[in-house]
């Protein structure tokens, strides 16, 4: 399975994690949707996710390297909270309902999705994929 169908899939799953945990402050779909109308908001806006991470996030880390290293990685959270709200923001235009509350709860969120898909990933590795195909 190419690599960013299974980025998407995982990070469906961690941003439905994220939203069940932080509860009414971060927001995927309303509450007035059907659980249709829900996965595909889960589907879109991790789709979203996905290609602000495969295309504007290895482009920004590259470009704040000497403030990583200075910080000691604590601008990473910093990052993955602003690229949370890049997401919410571009999702917003495409009239899918993503909220998150400010900053801090985007930091909060941006931690749980991190944590969510670095355990998914230990179970979804590209070994599992790779030694399917080769039956």
């Amino acid at each position: 399975m190419p690599k960013f169908f299974v980025a998407w899939i995982l990070s469906g799953a961690a941003l439905a994690v994220a939203a069940g945990l932080l509860g009414t402050h971060m927001n995927i779909g309303s509450s007035t949707d059907t659980t249709t109308e829900r996965l595909i908001a889960v589907a879109l806006v991790a789709l979203v996710f996905t290609t602000i991470n495969m295309f504007v996030a290895p482009v920004v880390k590259t470009l704040s390297l000497p403030f990583i290293i200075i910080s000691l990685g604590f601008a990473l959270l910093i990052i993955n909270a602003l690229l949370l709200l890049l997401t919410e923001w571009v999702t917003d235009k495409l009239d899918v309902t993503f909220h998150v509350d400010g900053f801090l709860w985007a930091v909060l969120g941006s931690v749980v999705i991190s944590v969510v898909n670095a355990v998914l990933g230990v179970f979804m590795s590209d070994k599992t994929f790779t030694s399917s195909r080769r039956r």
